[in-house]
C-alpha cells in the first residue's frame, strides 16, 4: 500500500509525447509543478487500454493546466510504443497521445507499485502523486475494467484542494464545492447544511 509513502522513483527509457525516445525518464524530475498521474496498463495493440490512453491523452491539458504530468507505463519495450503511437486509431492505435510511455521491459516498476499480475502483464493501477512525491491516492483496476478519467481529475482537484485551505473534501466534492473543517464543529456543520445532498 502506497498511499502516505513516497512513490518508487525510477529511470527508464521513454517515449516522449513529441516522439523522441530518451533513455534517462526519471519520475521525480517530470512530476508537474503539483505532482503527477502516474498510470500502468498492461500492453499495447490490445483493447480496453486504447481508450484509457486516449481518454488521458484528451485531458492531458486539463490535468497540465493543474501543474500536474500525466505519465503511462506498461511493460512493452520503447519500440512498442512508439510503434503503437504511429498507428492511426482507425487501424488499432493510439495516434500521437499528448504524454510520455514509459517502457519498463524489466517489470521492476510494475513489481515496486505492486500492480504486476502473475509476472506476466500490469493491472490498471493510477497513482496520483503529490509535488514531493508522496503518493496522495491509488486505484488499482482488473484486466477487463476500464478507468474513469474524470475521476482522476475530481482526485486531482480535492488533492489541490485540502493543499492549498487545509480543509477535507467530503462525499462526492466537486471543484468549487465548500470544504468540511477536520474537527466536530467542522462537521456537525457541514453535515447540517448538507446532509439531503449525500
Amino acid at each position: 500500500m502506497l498511499v502516505t509513502k513516497k512513490a518508487p522513483d525510477f529511470t527508464a527509457t521513454a517515449v516522449l509525447a513529441d516522439g523522441s525516445i530518451v533513455e534517462d525518464f526519471n519520475l521525480y524530475e517530470n512530476l508537474g509543478e503539483k505532482g503527477a498521474v502516474l498510470f500502468f496498463y498492461p500492453l499495447d495493440f490490445t483493447f480496453v487500454c486504447p481508450s484509457e490512453i486516449i481518454a488521458f491523452s484528451h485531458r492531458a491539458k486539463e490535468f497540465r493546466e493543474r501543474g500536474i504530468n500525466v505519465i503511462g507505463c506498461s511493460i512493452d519495450s520503447q519500440f512498442s510504443h512508439f510503434a503503437w503511437r504511429e498507428t492511426p486509431v482507425e487501424k488499432g492505435g493510439i495516434g500521437r497521445v499528448d504524454m510520455p510511455l514509459v517502457a519498463d521491459i524489466t517489470k521492476q516498476i510494475a513489481r515496486d507499485y505492486d500492480v504486476l499480475l502473475n509476472e506476466s502483464v500490469a493491472l490498471r493501477g493510477s497513482f496520483l502523486i503529490d509535488a514531493d512525491g508522496t503518493v496522495r491516492h491509488a486505484v488499482i483496476n482488473d484486466l477487463p475494467l476500464g478507468r474513469n478519467i474524470d475521476e482522476m481529475i475530481r482526485m486531482v482537484d480535492t488533492m489541490l484542494f485540502t493543499n492549498e485551505y487545509g480543509e477535507v473534501c467530503p462525499a462526492g466534492w466537486q471543484k468549487g464545492d465548500e470544504g468540511m473543517k477536520a474537527d466536530t464543529d467542522g462537521v456537525a456543520e457541514y453535515l447540517a447544511k448538507h446532509e439531503k445532498d449525500l
